[in-house]
């Protein structure tokens, strides 16, 4: 008998590391769309759209190789990932992407 909750976890993670399907190599990197997202919200923040995140913080991947979160303060962590990604994918939060 199959273990349905095993499957749907295997599945999930999978999914989470790109193996599910091919990656196209012609995709852009997902750093390039943090970045335009970026750009977009600081355009709105100027035009007093929406307001600026108090805590918000953002997670890069430094020329080391680490992965660090950078605060609203300007203080930066050391991180560790769960996992290495696909090429072209990055670690992000959620306030990064909305």
């Amino acid at each position: 008998m199959i273990d349905t909750k095993a499957l749907k976890d295997k599945i999930l993670d999978l999914a989470m590391r790109g193996k599910l399907t091919p990656q196209d190599p012609n995709d852009e990197p997902a750093s390039e769309l943090l970045k335009r997202i970026k750009a977009e919200k600081e355009k709105l923040i100027n035009q007093k759209k929406i307001k600026r995140e108090k805590n918000g913080s953002e997670i890069f991947q430094g020329d080391d190789g680490s992965h660090y979160e950078k605060f609203a303060d300007g203080t930066i962590k050391e991180i560790e990932v769960p996992y290495e990604l696909p090429e072209g994918w990055a670690w992000a939060n959620l306030n990064q992407v909305t």
